[in-house]
């Protein structure tokens, strides 16, 4: 189980356990559960946990749950055995950090493991742990009726201050006031920045991730790596930094892409955007909840950044078998310039996705993707209300144009299933 630090693995997997009739649970930044693995032998690991842990072995199903995995690369790699040697026992590992650790597991064992990533929790998730049910049933109707769109919003809108890290959303149902999650908000930010430094090579590196992490959520648009921050870093040193960050999942580069079909490239020649791990976090460093609360429509706040880097993360929160990243679109010619906030892959299409507030004719760049790409699907996230539009580019070129609200960003796969099926020119 991948994923940052605090996003709910060890809770998850407990919570899991209960369905076992026996649990071992190994902690390997606890010195005593780290040595067990000095063993060669499987099953004098199995014994030696059973003795330290106390658990008297049975036929009943168990489940052996070894965190922190990244902390010993040698227990990974004997994750292999595990399974050769114990398949009817269940074993879950999890860690943060495991980018940089697998690279030091020699032989790794592929197609011995299934991944499982973890994020912070999405709208929907949200509304799990404050128990409204029935705006997750709402949010399940395609389209989502518009009696319900304005309660969806605000509950939105609460879910963008606040953000999707466990620990911050159980503090904030205790006792619903936002000024007391700072503390904890500030601890995890710290924790994250000290992680990070830890896989610095030098004293050098580590200053350059120190500014870069410092630096990076004060930006609002696409960043260049010489200069970084207003530093004199050169372009090799920031860049190094910034896929660190990106490899902890702290920080992810989100790079453009250029095509208008399938499949989706990345031009990592090209300017990249910053994606931080939770909107909520982001808000907190840049101490603009205060100024979030009673807003109507996101797209107007922030120079609209927020509402796309929340859109972003509801979208990465779907993917769970792989390590998924959104991308925009660019043209960049001598004379003209456009930018298409997001583009996903539906089917054999390219779906340009714009996140703002306005009528079609301020979709300029939207239009110059739709007169060049080879179908008429669009689609506008937006703080008003569901509706689908025939209407045409300044050129001429007609298209359909779907507005959803951007409260639904971890939908948009199923809005596009029901828009592409049922309409068209």
């Amino acid at each position: 189980m991948r994923g940052a630090r605090q996003v709910g693995k060890t809770t998850l997997v407990r919570g899991f356990a209960q369905e076992f009739a026996n649990y071992i649970e190994l902690n390997l930044e606890r010195e005593a559960d780290r040595n067990l693995f000095q063993f060669d032998d499987i099953e004098k690991i199995l014994n030696a946990a059973y003795l330290l842990k106390e658990v008297v072995p049975n036929n009943k199903p168990m489940l052996l749950f070894i965190d922190e995995i990244q902390e010993l690369p040698k227990a990974i790699q004997q994750l292999r055995y595990f399974y050769e040697e114990n398949p009817e026992i269940y074993i879950i590992a999890a860690g943060s950090l495991l980018e940089f650790t697998l690279k030091k597991v020699p032989s790794f064992p592929v197609g011995r493991i299934e991944y499982l990533y973890l994020h912070p929790l999405n709208f929907e998730e949200y509304l799990g742990g404050i128990q409204n049910g029935q705006a997750i049933n709402i949010l399940q109707t395609i389209p989502v009726p518009d009696y319900a769109h304005n309660i969806l919003l605000n509950l939105f809108h609460n879910y963008a201050i606040i953000g999707g890290m466990p620990e911050i959303v159980d503090q904030y149902l205790q006792n619903k006031k936002i000024a007391v999650l700072t503390k904890k908000y500030n601890r995890l930010w710290q924790a994250y920045k000290d992680d990070v430094e830890k896989y610095a090579r030098n004293d050098t590196d580590r200053k350059v991730i120190r500014h870069v992490i410092e630096m990076a959520p004060n930006e609002t648009d696409r960043i260049k790596f010489e200069g970084f921050g207003k530093s004199n870093y050169r372009s090799r040193e920031v860049g190094e930094a910034l896929r660190s960050l990106d490899l902890a999942n702290i920080v992810r580069l989100i790079y453009p892409s250029t095509g208008l079909k399938p499949p989706i490239i990345a031009d990592i020649r090209k300017r990249p955007r910053l994606q931080f791990l939770d909107t909520g976090m982001l808000n907190q460093v840049l101490l603009l909840q205060g100024e979030m609360i009673g807003i109507n429509d996101l797209n107007d706040f922030y120079r609209g950044k927020i509402i796309q880097h929340l859109v972003y993360q509801e979208l990465i929160s779907i993917h769970e078998e792989i390590s998924y990243k959104p991308h925009f679109w660019v043209r960049e010619e001598k004379d003209s310039n456009s930018e298409v906030d997001l583009v996903y892959r539906y089917e054999k299409y390219i779906i340009p996705i714009e996140i703002k507030s306005g009528k079609q004719g301020k979709l300029r760049s939207l239009h110059q993707f739709v007169e060049r790409t080879n179908h008429p699907y669009a689609v506008r996230m937006h703080a008003g209300e569901f509706n689908i539009e025939k209407v045409n580019t300044p050129g001429g070129v007609p298209y359909l144009l779907m507005n959803i609200p951007y409260y639904l960003g971890a939908k948009i796969h199923e809005y596009l299933d029901y828009f592409v099926k049922n309409y068209s020119l």
